[in-house]
């Protein structure tokens, strides 16, 4: 299935491994787990919450990657983790129904199943609808949107870092730590320090955070008492009216970043992806829909761990499918989840920054491969609007419900475009004076 990429411990110097190649399975499980400490903080912090099971997510997680990794052929390196976006409205409607977790994941069933549809009908149409709807000044919005909108949350986590050990302040300066071996690592690094970066940051701040005691002790007596084995909590769904019309704008959000990542990925491996991007919305909306249907938290193609390939120049859809499995079996080991829970959040928020700033490189890239004139009117306001919604991420509120700036920012550029564009076009149709 994936050629052995060189000697199977590096490529040639300068080269990447692509998406049908992998390294020896050695350092692609090592590449493996660098995608699973990307995605880990988030896919547990959701369900969080929003009072979900933290193993269901997981184990959710890891098959609905697996599913999507079989959809797409083996042809979008992606993995799978919680959306953060269902969050507020997820928390809003169930505090404003009553609904508990089973209307939550009843809502995400749904939600799945519509992005199923807009990816069946994109599939069925062609590209030629992808372009109308999502032209590259949108979808590389998206990508810089989401980059640096995420970037403000992992921000938010260094303030709490900074304020959980008040006395010793340790998590901050393990945080710095993080970011300084990932950046000197991904530039003046080689073979194995280059590509594991990642790993070998996170690595550095968490055992700088253990030696100085800045590992949260409640944290440690929770990994003493957690069993080895364990299985996951199981919800069934259910449909409350009250609840899927508060999540419904989540669709347009969901398929926008997931045509996103997709063009993320084909940009930074200058290949031509868009004939995918059908089947990689009904791989996402298909895991979605899964993950309700078991009681996890809604999904979505990671924008961390396009970076983490970005860094380490390893686009193997093996090493995604490594991590997919590594999370299944976390799922069913209250233990190990507990272990990797005691990273320190600021050593998650400093490697989360550093893999949205690629991110956001990418979705500046796009613009310039598709040629994007920024002096068209309509192009500059999607690009101005981008800019300020992705660095100030303000949350919008509409009659009691919250939408983070990533969500409603998205949704503005996917509807309003089009209209920018008609109307501009027409003003340069009218007869001058």
């Amino acid at each position: 299935m994936w050629a052995v990429r060189g000697n199977g411990r590096q490529p040639p110097a300068g080269e990447d491994v692509a998406t049908e190649e992998r390294l020896s399975w050695p350092r692609t499980m090592g590449l493996g787990l660098q995608h699973l400490f990307a995605m880990f903080g988030a896919t547990v912090l959701v369900p969080r919450l929003t009072g979900l099971p933290v193993a269901t997510t997981l184990l959710a997680s890891g098959v609905g990657t697996l599913l999507f990794l079989l959809l797409t052929r083996n042809r979008v390196p992606a993995y799978l983790g919680a959306s953060v976006t269902f969050v507020m409205p997820l928390g809003i409607a169930a505090e404003r129904s009553g609904a508990g977790p089973g209307g939550m994941v009843g809502a995400i069933l749904v939600v799945g199943l519509l992005v199923t549809a807009v990816g069946i009908s994109v599939k069925a149409l062609g590209v030629r609808l992808l372009e109308t709807v999502m032209p590259a000044v949108v979808t590389g919005g998206v990508v810089v949107l989401v980059g640096l909108g995420m970037a403000t949350h992992s921000v938010a986590l260094f303030r709490e870092a900074a304020r959980s050990v008040p006395s010793f302040r340790p998590v901050p300066m393990a945080a710095v730590v993080t970011a300084l071996v990932i950046v000197l690592l991904a530039v003046f690094g080689r073979g194995l320090l280059n590509r594991g970066c990642v790993l070998f940051g996170i690595a550095a701040g968490w055992f700088y955070a253990f030696a100085v005691g800045g590992i949260y002790q409640i944290r440690l007596e929770a990994l003493r008492s957690a069993p080895w084995f364990g299985l996951p909590e199981l919800i069934t769904p259910r449909l409350h009216i009250s609840v899927i019309p508060v999540v419904l704008p989540l669709v347009v959000v969901l398929a926008a970043q997931q045509v996103g990542v997709v063009k993320a990925v084909a940009a930074s491996t200058d290949r031509d992806l868009d004939g995918n991007v059908g089947d990689a919305l009904i791989g996402g909306g298909l895991a979605t829909t899964l993950s309700g249907a078991v009681g996890g938290s809604g999904l979505i193609g990671y924008a961390e761990n396009t970076g983490v390939m970005v860094a380490s120049r390893v686009f193997s859809t093996a090493a995604c499918v490594t991590a997919a499995v590594a999370a299944v079996m976390l799922a069913f080991s209250p233990k190990v989840v507990a272990l990797l829970d005691t990273v320190p959040i600021g050593v998650v928020g400093a490697a989360t920054m550093v893999l949205l700033g690629m991110v956001t490189l990418i979705g500046g890239r796009i613009w310039l491969r598709a040629r994007i004139r920024f002096a068209d009117p309509a192009n500059l306001v999607i690009v101005v609007a981008t800019l300020f919604i992705g660095a100030s991420n303000p949350t919008l509120s509409l009659g009691g419900f919250r939408l983070s700036g990533v969500v409603w920012g998205s949704l503005l550029l996917v509807l309003v475009h089009p209209l920018l564009r008609a109307l501009v076009d027409a003003i340069r149709g009218l007869p001058r004076a």
